[in-house]
C-alpha cells in the first residue's frame, strides 16, 4: 500500500509546524509535505501525488479553495481539509460545497482533527479507535437498524447511541458537518453525566431529563438511556415549537427498545433509574465528622470596638518596655552618642554610615 501524502498549506509557520508534529505522532506512515503559500503548493503538487490537502482558506495569493480546484485537475482523488480563522456561515458553506470533509476553526482542536486525517485517509482509528468485537457487531448492526428506522420515521439527518465515555456505540446517518464530533460528543457527554446529578438532587424517579439545542445548521437533542448511555438525535428544525413535544416523544418510545436491545445482548444490566442508583454511579463525598463552629460576627465586632484603645496602649507599653530591656549591641550606638560624634541631622553635613561601628582599635589588630 502506498504511503499516503499530505500537503500543509499556511502563511503562519507555527501552524504548520504544530499540525506536522502532531501527525508524526500517530505512528502512522506518512509522507507530510509543508507549503507557507498556495503557490509553493501547486510547485509540490505538480511532482508528486497529493492524497490530502490540509490548507487555510485565505491565503497570500490564491485562496484555499483555489488552490483546491487546481491541485484536484491534476488528482480528482484529493481530500481536502480546510482551516479558517471566520465564523462567517457563507464561508464555511462554500467550503463544504466545494468538497471539504472537514473545516476546523483556529485555534485547531489536534483530537478532532488527527480523527479527521485517520478517517479520510482509510487509516487505521487511533484517536476514536471502534470497539471490535463479534458481540459489538452483532450490537451495532441491531442498533443501527433500530435507529435507522426511527431516523426515517422521524425524519432526522443523524441518531447516535453514546456510552458514558463519549464513545459512538451505534449511528445512523452523519452531522451536517462533522469536523468537530470528537469534541462535541465528548462535551455532550460532560452535560450527561451532570443530568445525572442532577437527577439524584431532584430525586426523580426516572432518569427524565432532556438537553435541547438550536442551531443554525441543524438541532440537537440528548436524553438519557440508562446509567452509562445516552441517545443524540440531530436534524433541521427538530426543536422548533410545533415539533419538540412529537421529537421528544419519539426518542423516549425508541429508547425503550434500545434498552431492550442492550439487555438482550448482555452489554449492559437492566436499567435502573432510581435516586439510589444514580448516586451510586457518582463518588461519594465524605463530609467532615465535626462541623466547624459557627462564628458570631456581631459578638467579634463589638469586643473589638470595647478593647481596641486598650490593646494598642498595651501594645506600646510592652514595646517600650522590652526595648527598654533589651542588652545593647555592639554595632549600635544611642542618639546622644551620634550627635556628640556630628553624626545627626544638622549644619553640619550628615556622614553616611554603610557599615557597622567599629572600635578603633580594632583596625590595628589582625
Amino acid at each position: 500500500m502506498p504511503v499516503p501524502t499530505i500537503l500543509l498549506v499556511d502563511d503562519q509557520r507555527d501552524i504548520v509546524r504544530l499540525l506536522h508534529s502532531s501527525l508524526q505522532t500517530l505512528g502512522h506512515e506518512l509522507d507530510i509535505i509543508d507549503a507557507p503559500s498556495g503557490e509553493e503548493a501547486l510547485l509540490e503538487a505538480s511532482r508528486r501525488k497529493i492524497d490530502l490537502l490540509v490548507a487555510d482558506y485565505l491565503l497570500p495569493g490564491i485562496s484555499g479553495v483555489e488552490l483546491m480546484r487546481k491541485i484536484q485537475a491534476r488528482s480528482p482523488e484529493l481530500k481536502v481539509i480546510f482551516i479558517s480563522g471566520m465564523t462567517e456561515r457563507k464561508v464555511r458553506k462554500e467550503m463544504l460545497n466545494a468538497g471539504a470533509v472537514a473545516i476546523f476553526d483556529k485555534p485547531i482542536p489536534l483530537a478532532d482533527f488527527l480523527d479527521a486525517v485517520e478517517r479520510t485517509l482509510g487509516l487505521v482509528l487511533t484517536i476514536f479507535p471502534p470497539e471490535s468485537s463479534k458481540d459489538v457487531e452483532e450490537r451495532r448492526q441491531t442498533l443501527s437498524e433500530l435507529l435507522g428506522g426511527f431516523r426515517q420515521k422521524i425524519e432526522a439527518d443523524a441518531v447516535f447511541l453514546i456510552n458514558d465515555r463519549g464513545r459512538v456505540m451505534a449511528r445512523a446517518g452523519d452531522l451536517h458537518d462533522n469536523s468537530m464530533e470528537v469534541s462535541l460528543l465528548s462535551a455532550l457527554m460532560a452535560i450527561y453525566s451532570a443530568g445525572l446529578k442532577v437527577s439524584r438532587f431532584m430525586h426523580q424517579e426516572n432518569l427524565e431529563n432532556y438537553h435541547v439545542f438550536r442551531g443554525a445548521d441543524y438541532d440537537l437533542i440528548l436524553i438519557p438511556v440508562n446509567l452509562s448511555h445516552a441517545l443524540l438525535l440531530a436534524g433541521k428544525d427538530l426543536a422548533n415549537s410545533s415539533r419538540i413535544l412529537q421529537t421528544v416523544e419519539g426518542m423516549l418510545s425508541v429508547r425503550g427498545d434500545v434498552q431492550n436491545v442492550l439487555q438482550s445482548l448482555g452489554v449492559t444490566p437492566a436499567p435502573v433509574t432510581t435516586e439510589a442508583a444514580v448516586a451510586e454511579a457518582e463518588e461519594p463525598s465524605v463530609p467532615s465528622e465535626e462541623p466547624e463552629p459557627e462564628v458570631d460576627l456581631d459578638m467579634l465586632f463589638s469586643a473589638g470596638k470595647k478593647s481596641k484603645v486598650k490593646d494598642v496602649d498595651a501594645f506600646w507599653d510592652d514595646a517600650v518596655e522590652k526595648t527598654a530591656n533589651a542588652p545593647a549591641s555592639p554595632d549600635v550606638i544611642s542618639f546622644e552618642e551620634a550627635r556628640k560624634l556630628g553624626l545627626t541631622p544638622g549644619k553640619t553635613m550628615p556622614i553616611r554610615i554603610t557599615g557597622p561601628l567599629k572600635d578603633p582599635g580594632q583596625s590595628k589588630k589582625k
